[in-house]
């Protein structure tokens, strides 16, 4: 239990892209959009291994204003990237998006690292950044669904107030499901990481129930507030 998290050779890493060529592939045979698919792989890639070592300097820094600097950027790339799967200008709905997700997820980002972790300081990098990864990822993803399927039933004609409903309970699907399998079907990675890492399980457990807690939070509101937020031009569109 106490052993160090094992190192995973470079010749190991290519192992774990066995499934992933073969997923390309039938995108490649289907006509699924093979380019698209190689083309974000590549980008993990290249975004993880540069997060690495930024990270190593990060959690090294003594200074408030770095993780602000930080947590603006990951922000902003949220709110750029949940527009995404919008057939909606970008520009348009970008700022209502940026709104949703400091609403929905920088209180409860706030909420949770200072209130249930109480953080000493209060910026501490090794905490703050990959709680903030997480809650921002899943304010975006809500979002994400939510104005994909807003657009798709407001063009059907329906109701705004139906539709709305219809995109949140869509939006809340993935993380909803995560919460009936916790435990259950899946291990999630932050307790995964810690078990691997020699904390107890009891531990990692309650660790695991503040992020399933913040996350499904975050998620909520801020499709919630964004849904709000675009009733005027939804409704004017249609």
């Amino acid at each position: 239990m106490k052993d160090p998290v094992q190192t995973i050779p470079a010749i190991n890493l290519l192992i774990a892209f066995l499934p992933v060529v073969a997923v390309l592939f039938i995108m490649w045979k289907w006509k699924l959009g093979f380019g698209k698919g190689i083309y974000a792989v590549a980008r993990m890639v290249i975004q993880l291994l540069l997060i690495g070592f930024f990270l190593t300097y990060i959690f090294e820094t003594e200074t408030g204003w770095v993780v602000i600097l930080v947590l603006v950027v990951m922000l902003l790339a949220a709110g750029w990237i949940a527009l995404r799967t919008v057939d909606i200008p970008k520009k348009q709905l970008y700022g209502k998006v940026l709104i949703s997700i400091v609403i929905g997820g920088s209180t409860v980002l706030i909420l949770v690292t200072q209130g249930v972790l109480e953080l000493h300081p209060w910026y501490l990098p090794n905490y703050m950044i990959p709680l903030a990864g997480m809650i921002f990822a899943n304010s975006m993803n809500s979002i994400s669904l939510a104005g994909e399927r807003l657009t798709a039933e407001m063009s059907r004609d329906l109701d705004y107030y139906e539709a709305r409903k219809i995109a949140l309970k869509a939006a809340l699907i993935p993380i909803t499901n995560s919460l009936f399998a916790v435990g259950l079907v899946s291990i999630p990675g932050m307790m995964t990481g810690q078990i691997l890492s020699g904390v107890s399980p009891f531990i990692a457990a309650r660790y695991q129930m503040v992020v399933m807690c913040m996350i499904f939070g975050s998620a909520g509101i801020s499709a919630t507030v964004f849904l709000s937020l675009v009733k005027t031009h939804f409704v004017k569109s249609h």
